[in-house]
């Protein structure tokens, strides 16, 4: 009812504006203000035809369907469209039904007068929206600069100007484009380049800056962050596209800077038409579901309309948490949990004959290095025996996709971890060989923020005042964040056709030493003034860099530019069942030296290095 009041009304006014128009056509043509006799029959018929054709054009073009307080060029162009169609729709039904032509001035006329009354009307609305309607409050004295006089800087002042400045006042912007330099952006200046970020806060009083820089590297964004925290005001940025990707932010939601930002890394494409199509409908399996990155999986599995999520996972309470989590933000989506060990495979099997899934990821594996050295069975019983058993089960139930979480660290392994982790990866090639199963293996680094990785460590240390403790100071690693990661496996899983493993791209390395300093400026510190740095020295296992890929294997592109598939090295089924019976056979009773002889079985040079020229490395 409302709907209808307000299309009636709206085309009651777009009715007189449209005759309004027609009339001062016709005056303005004859500049005497009389339309000659001869030419009053043509201006009836204009005025009528004129009416009916514009309204019925205003209407099939949606005008009386949009918010006019949000007006912006989009709704112009759409203006321009409709009174477009409606002019030359009135000259034609004029040529018709008048006695004499239609003078091509007053076509002319009628084109522009219509145009500006019709989108007057609309974008009157907005401004008096903004400026009457809007009730106007005094705002924050706090003066605002933003870097990028760009799309995300308007975005910027647009939210600063939407919470009516409670926030702040944008004074000026900063953009390293030559073009822009002394220019202005919604009537607010360009003052200079991110370089003369510390006279423009000195001269203009400056309070905060903003970051709005979607596209910039996370070099450029690493130094701004420094030059403006040497300057004492506050800092915030736009949210990074992962964060909303995975919608913990809205889009225009200004937030305090965070050590992911420094990163700087590209956005993930992910082929929606290509995923839906093989999860849309299915059944859907996440081991280690309720970890940092299954439970990161099965939030981007509701995205495509799974037939059935099932969480898998041992610790009852994350299981609990992601269960309650998707339950809560997805209430139409069906979902089940299940406690379960994956080296049960009594239970395992039970569990896909009972759901008959599609689609398997398995996330789940112990994967913290130091503990698996001093727990080397455990590695071996979980990450390869109990992969073995979903993989078998898979292949019995015919799961048409697997896809298994590898790591950089079973490339050239000397951990226990990574060594259990390439072996995992030779079983899935091996298996993909006999089954009608497509099995395949996603390899990246680490991810920040996942449990066990460094930024929660660090952030705890830095909140106990420090010291933040390193293990070597050239120590590099490579970083994707957890969203990223989750959806270039889901990727993965669409692309595959069975035995390959894939690489996701991880960008350029970071020193974490240069985390941890980026980490304590990002808190409000002083590295080693502050809060101290400690170098304690490589842990067992440790390498000073992670590789992707062994010199053997070599990469091959796919279709997907963030994705590269490794080339299978030789795989010795025999040796493999061996270590899958003795591990069956012996696992909880095997000493160290006995694990480390076993793997050694299916990767001859793991542990033949030197403690020192692991060091070395």
């Amino acid at each position: 009812m409302l709907w209808r009041k307000r299309t009636l009304a709206l085309m009651a006014i777009d009715a007189v504006l449209v005759n309004l128009a027609v009339f001062l056509s016709f005056y303005i043509r004859f500049f005497e203000g009389n339309i000659p006799s001869e030419y009053f029959w043509t201006y009836y018929h204009s005025a009528w035809a004129a009416t009916l054709i514009y309204l019925v054009v205003f209407y099939v073009f949606g005008l009386y369907k949009r918010l006019w307080q949000y007006a912006s060029i989009g709704e112009l162009l759409v203006i321009v469209y409709a009174v477009t169609i409606g002019t030359a729709g009135t000259i034609t039904a004029v040529y018709f039904l008048a006695p004499m032509r239609f003078p091509h001035s007053v076509a002319a006329l009628l084109w522009l007068t219509t145009l500006f009354l019709v989108g007057a009307s609309r974008f009157a609305w907005r401004i008096l929206q903004e400026n009457v309607f809007t009730p106007h409050v005094p705002g924050s004295q706090k003066q605002v600069l933003i870097v990028g006089a760009g799309d995300a800087g308007v975005v910027a002042v647009r939210e600063l100007k939407n919470r009516n400045y409670h926030e702040g006042r944008p004074i000026g912007f900063i953009d390293d484009d030559p073009k822009k330099q002394r220019l202005q952006l919604m009537g607010i200046p360009v003052l200079g380049t991110h370089k003369d970020i510390p006279r423009v806060v000195k001269n203009h009083s400056i309070d905060e800056v903003i970051i709005a820089m979607p596209s910039a590297s996370g070099e450029i964004i690493r130094e701004i962050v420094q030059i403006t925290e040497n300057t004492g005001v506050d800092l915030k940025i736009l949210p990074g596209v992962y964060d909303l990707l995975s919608g913990k932010v809205d889009t225009k939601e200004i937030r305090e800077v965070q050590v992911e930002d420094l990163l700087g890394r590209e956005q993930v494409n992910v082929d929606l038409e290509e995923v839906a199509g093989y999860l849309a409908g299915e059944t859907v399996f996440v081991t280690g579901g309720g970890g940092s990155i299954g439970s990161e999986i099965c939030r981007q599995i509701t995205r495509f309309n799974p037939g059935k999520l099932v969480i898998l996972g041992h610790g009852e309470n994350s299981v609990f948490d992601i269960e309650q989590e998707l339950r809560t933000d997805h209430p139409g989506i069906d979902l089940a949990t299940e406690i379960v060990d994956i080296k049960d495979r009594e239970k395992i099997k039970l569990l896909f004959e009972r759901y008959r899934p599609g689609v398997v990821f398995h996330a789940a594996a112990h994967k913290h290095v130091p503990l698996m050295e001093r727990n080397p069975e455990e590695a071996l019983k979980n990450n390869i025996v109990g992969s073995y058993n979903l993989a078998e089960v898979a292949d019995e139930v015919g799961v048409k996709t697997f896809v298994i979480i590898s790591t950089d660290k079973a490339v050239n392994p000397t951990s226990v971890m990574g060594a259990t982790k390439r072996v995992t990866e030779m079983l899935i090639q091996n298996m993909d060989k006999r089954s009608k199963t497509k099995f395949v293996a996603v390899r990246f680094g680490n991810v920040l923020g996942s449990r066990g990785s460094v930024i929660p460590t660090f952030k705890k240390q830095i909140a106990k005042g420090g010291p933040v403790t390193v293990t070597h100071p050239d120590m590099v690693r490579f970083f994707m964040t957890i969203p990223e990661a989750s959806q270039l496996v889901i990727q993965a899983g669409a692309m595959a056709q069975g035995g390959e493993i894939f690489i996701l791209d991880m960008g350029k390395p970071v020193k974490i030493v240069d985390l941890a300093r980026d980490l304590i400026r990002l808190s409000g510190f002083e590295p080693d003034v502050d809060i101290p740095i400690v170098f304690t020295g490589m842990r067992p296992g440790e390498k000073l860099y992670e590789e992707l890929l062994t010199a053997e294997e070599g990469t091959s592109a796919t279709k997907h530019k963030r994705i590269f598939v490794a080339k299978p090295n030789k795989i010795e089924p025999e040796k493999l069942e061996e270590i899958i019976h003795t591990i069956r056979e012996r696992g909880s009773y095997l000493s160290k030296d006995e694990v480390v002889q076993l793997l050694q079985t299916v990767i001859p040079t793991f542990r033949k290095q030197t403690a020192k020229a692991v060091a070395n490395q």
